[in-house]
């Protein structure tokens, strides 16, 4: 298991963050004026964006794309730190075309759309001129175990309808955004994993109302965390992505690599969280010492530099494997890393914000709002619970292969040695 970077991607990595400080982060006062003003996509964000493609930092995150469209090629061991340097700017990651959830939506286009639903949508969305969305989650059931989805798609001659409610979409607010893939379900009666199906409605189709952009821990996103209502929506049968009874394979598929997208651009948040904890700490005096004289903020910078580094590394190891082995066989990591990050965002953030005092939940700095999100993500692409479940059940089928050779290590107590 190797995890050194070729000279490109070590290049890569350079160029962008140079990009990054010369040209997004003096922008981001900018950024928050204009969206203070009720500006929720800013024309320095199109701008940037023109910039960033004609420097080729494009479409990064896309290992396998059609020579002909802009981008690089990519493993995902070589966009693990880019996704991270991104992560340190919320709204970075659009600038490069690389913002979720369009990744994992052009990635199952790319995987299971036709040429016609590629040309009319995925070619959009590679260039940077639309963005998407994925409505898969429901407020009435446990989504989380997306065999429970509610909403219906019924066949009606050359049409699909579609009914239900879906809510936390993120994206569904960008004035861009003209597409959703939604995932219900189209046999109620076939086995559980085979009655859902994913299927492309137009947000500007008759019957789809969006009701409202949920708040996140008080933070409302620019993008949106939707509440939406699918009422009787009709699409044509083509709208249908892949095959039917297909969405449950297809929903994960799509989840493996976007995972390390999220908890790489975490990675991210948690190394600008620790680099402010630590230029506060030697700036602010209390009772008469700095507060990086004082133990328990040692304690705090020390603990959160050694658990970015092991969190760094397992995400590495994943992307690896999924290179290597395939989402299938990294599926253990990828569920450990989801369930690590999180609470190591949360953790590191809580000691910055305390390190702050009150301006730490201020908006003076960026750290409650990075608080925020990673307490959110604990929810998103699966609970903690569900993950950490589905490693005690990996580990546990592996060890029911291996009992016997582990039980050889036991040594039953015989009390006649003592006779």
């Amino acid at each position: 298991m190797d995890f050194r970077f070729s000279e490109h991607a070590i290049e890569l990595q350079n160029q962008l963050n140079q990009f990054m400080d010369t040209h997004v982060i003096p922008q981001i006062g900018d950024w928050h004026k204009e969206v203070a003003k009720g500006n929720s996509h800013p024309q320095l964000i199109e701008d940037l964006k023109a910039l960033a493609k004609a420097e080729n930092l494009w479409n990064l995150f896309l290992p396998k794309l059609n020579e002909s469209e802009p981008g690089q090629r990519l493993t995902n061991l070589e966009y693990a730190p880019l996704a991270e340097i991104m992560g340190r700017v919320p709204f970075a990651s659009e600038v490069f075309n690389c913002s979720a959830p369009d990744t994992g939506n052009m990635e199952v286009f790319h995987m299971f759309g036709t040429d016609e639903q590629k040309e009319r949508w995925l070619k959009p969305l590679f260039a940077g001129e639309i963005r998407s969305c994925f409505a898969m989650t429901e407020p009435d059931v446990a989504s989380s175990d997306a065999t429970n989805i509610q909403t219906l798609i019924t066949r009606d001659g050359d049409d699909y309808i579609i009914s239900g409610r879906k809510w936390f979409i993120s994206g569904a607010a960008h004035p861009n955004c003209k597409i959703a893939i939604v995932m219900g379900r189209t046999d109620p009666d076939a086995h559980r994993h085979s009655q859902q199906s994913m299927i492309l409605v137009p947000l500007d189709t008759s019957g789809v109302n969006i009701i409202r952009n949920i708040s996140v821990m008080g933070h409302l996103s620019t993008e949106g965390h939707c509440e939406i209502v699918f009422d009787n929506v009709r699409v044509p049968a083509t709208n249908l992505l892949g095959d039917e009874g297909c969405g449950f394979a297809m929903a994960q598929a799509r989840l493996g690599p976007g995972r390390i997208h999220h908890c790489m651009r975490s990675i991210g948040q948690c190394e600008l969280a620790l680099e402010l904890m630590s230029a506060r700490a030697l700036e602010r005096k209390a009772f008469g010492k700095l507060l990086s004289e004082q133990g328990k903020i040692q304690e705090w910078i020390a603990l959160s530099r050694m658990e970015i580094e092991q969190a760094r590394l397992l995400v590495l190891k994943t992307a690896w494997m999924i290179d290597h082995v395939g989402t299938k066989n990294a599926r253990m990591e990828i569920s450990m890393i989801k369930a690590i990050i999180p609470k190591m965002q949360t953790t590191i953030l809580d000691r910055a914000m305390q390190t702050f005092g009150a301006m730490g939940v201020s908006p003076d700095t960026p750290l409650a709002q990075i608080w925020s999100w990673g307490r959110a993500l604990r929810f998103a692409d699966g609970p903690d619970e569900v993950h950490i479940r589905s490693v005690a059940k990996l580990e546990l089928a592996m060890s029911q292969k291996n009992i016997e050779q582990t039980k050889r290590f036991l040594t039953p107590y015989d009390d006649s040695t003592n006779q």
